[in-house]
């Protein structure tokens, strides 16, 4: 239906907006986390917010899912993970590390639709995926070791990325799952998957009534008011538009948090091997979604 009211630059514009305002994800994390809620609880407290607009949703739009609820649990599932990996990752570890590795998603993207889905390996991806591997070899570079060193919070971001993988995987083979139940199911994925972790993997105590009053506006606004429509039409624009298009217009959320860090956390400094491997990352994910993908591109509708 969106296909036939906008344009492909419409789109293009909305996606590449809505990706660059997840590049910000962090901020509000970090800004719960200063508030008094300890970092896993602040994941957990963060992704429950959008569940009072979404919940209601579900209830009267459940029977869309007729013949999609297995598929679409599963994807929730997969992308909670993710999300709660990607979030402990930003919360433990510095925000480039963990948005450079989840970005690896390209690779595995392309193993698993190999794997899975049947897509061709070609050797523009398995290129990509060498330029991949050689960026992150510099991106952990244990060099600034003293400030900065390797963590569980880069092994979560690590594994974030190929989960998201195998979620953005099963909605390619699924792809009549509705967008506002299956968003629903993943904030409560989400939420229950990080409760998880806060309260048995980490062992952090809940948080007090009185932090989660003071915490609640920022979560809100951020959660329920940016990052939830940004998500929405994420997903949407991504079933309309070519996977090249996509994976170039989504590369807004790598440099905006690239850029926000470095502007609003100096105390996060990389080396210049580092930054030459989070740069060689984002080559490697141009190299698939440009060439790899050209033939594609190619036959796209004119805007």
């Amino acid at each position: 239906m969106l296909s036939k009211v906008y344009s492909n630059t419409t789109l293009s514009v909305a996606l590449t907006l809505s990706a660059a305002a997840w590049g910000f994800y962090w901020l509000p994390l970090r800004t719960i986390e200063s508030a008094g809620i300890e970092g896993a609880w602040s994941v957990v407290f963060f992704n429950a917010c959008p569940l009072i607009i979404l919940t209601p949703l579900l209830i009267f739009g459940y029977k869309s899912l007729q013949g999609t609820l297995g598929p679409a649990i599963f994807a929730a599932v997969m992308i909670g993970l993710a999300f709660t990996l990607y979030a402990n990752g930003l919360m433990e570890t510095t925000v480039v590390r963990a948005t450079l590795l989840y970005y690896l998603t390209t690779v595995w993207s392309t193993l698993i639709g190999f794997l899975w889905l049947s897509e061709a390996l070609t050797k523009t991806r398995i290129i990509s995926i060498c330029v991949a591997f050689l960026g992150l070899a510099l991106l952990l570079s244990n060099g600034d070791a003293t400030q900065h060193p390797l963590n569980i919070g880069d092994l979560f971001s690590f594994l974030s990325g190929i989960f998201w993988a195998i979620g953005i995987a099963s909605l390619k083979r699924w792809s009549a799952i509705p967008i506002l139940p299956l968003t629903t199911f993943i904030f409560i994925a989400t939420t229950a998957i990080s409760a998880i972790f806060a309260g048995i993997f980490f062992n952090v105590p809940l948080p007090d009534t009185t932090m989660l009053k003071t915490a609640f506006p920022t979560a809100a606004i951020w959660s329920i008011v940016l990052l939830l429509p940004c998500f929405c039409i994420i997903f949407r624009v991504s079933q309309l538009l070519f996977p090249g298009r996509v994976g170039i217009l989504t590369m807004s959320e790598v440099v905006v948090a690239m850029i926000s860090s470095a502007i609003l956390l100096p105390e996060e400094p990389m080396l210049v091997q580092q930054w030459i491997g989070a740069f060689t990352i984002l080559f490697a994910g141009l190299i698939d979604v440009l060439f790899g993908s050209r033939q594609k591109l190619a036959s796209e509708p004119a805007s």
